[in-house]
């Protein structure tokens, strides 16, 4: 069986956005969204998610490079005196090991977020993180055993097949990723946690337009595969994303051309658990041996 979710990611973060996702789900092949649940138009998406039944949105943990949600004072170690994390993650990620003090400023932060996602009402489809630092074995930890509080989401497994990583010339650092995905896929299935089976949308960040979309629809794998963007109507949103062709994204998504590949693809197409739900008996993600 092939399960398409197509994602956008940074639901949230600028009305721009919402807008995008709001004209993807409607007219588009958009099926899912991942809510920043702190960021400036995050009270936006839920009105906008409210009236999309047909979107499965879940929760896109902020540890980097955005807002928390609770107030500095709470989380001093995190984030500085406007409530903004550090967007320098290698030197957070040795302090998640090292430091107990970080580590439970870091498990309240975290458990904020799903409470702060559990106050909109909406449905918990899935979970991940910002910028993928769901990766980091002590965050993944704190996800999975507070998730399992909230519903156990499924999660996002970040493996994109090297082939797309040789695209754009990224594949030495695909290569990298490689031992630390293994161990996550490790974890994920000793928790009984359910996953995709592959990912597109890392080494193409910011530029998933018509021609790559195609090219990913034309060579979807069996399994569980979620493709993830970034639209907006505009582009020059952060500063981290100045290069992101945003509106291309979004072209994308609503491409009829795209549509077609979808519907010749065969995938079964939706949010995560609905397609977690309809998979065989014994074929649920990151849970087979």
């Amino acid at each position: 069986m092939k399960g398409l979710v197509v994602t956008a990611d940074d639901f949230g973060l600028h009305e721009a956005v919402n807008e995008a996702i709001e004209q993807a789900a409607r007219h588009g092949v958009l099926s899912a969204a991942s809510l920043m649940v702190a960021e400036p138009a995050a009270a936006d998406a839920v009105r906008r998610a409210r009236a999309l039944p047909q979107l499965a949105v879940g929760l896109h943990v902020v540890l980097a490079d955005g807002h928390a949600v609770l107030p500095p004072r709470r989380i001093p170690a995190l984030v500085d005196d406007s409530g903004r994390f550090a967007a320098r993650m290698a030197r957070q990620g040795v302090r998640f090991f090292a430091l107990p003090r970080v580590r439970r400023q870091l498990e309240a932060e975290i458990r904020a977020q799903f409470a702060a996602f559990a106050a909109t009402g909406l449905t918990l489809d899935h979970l991940n993180a910002h910028k993928h630092f769901h990766v980091h074995p002590t965050v993944l930890g704190m996800l999975l055993a507070i998730g399992a509080e909230y519903g156990a989401p499924p999660l996002r497994w970040p493996r994109e097949p090297l082939w797309m990583a040789r695209r754009t010339g990224s594949a030495l650092a695909g290569a990298l990723l490689v031992p630390w995905l293994a161990l996550m896929r490790a974890r994920l299935k000793a928790a009984g946690a359910a996953c995709n089976d592959t990912v597109f949308g890392i080494a193409a960040s910011g530029a998933m337009d018509e021609a790559r979309l195609l090219e990913i629809l034309a060579r979807l794998p069996a399994g569980l595969t979620e493709i993830y963007l970034h639209p907006a109507t505009r582009t020059g949103l952060t500063p981290g994303m100045l290069t992101y062709r945003h509106p291309d994204e979004l072209a994308a998504l609503l491409s009829p051309k795209v549509q077609a590949a979808v519907r010749a693809s065969g995938a079964r197409t939706g949010g995560f658990r609905a397609l977690i739900g309809a998979r065989p008996a014994g074929g649920a993600p990151c849970r087979a041996a």
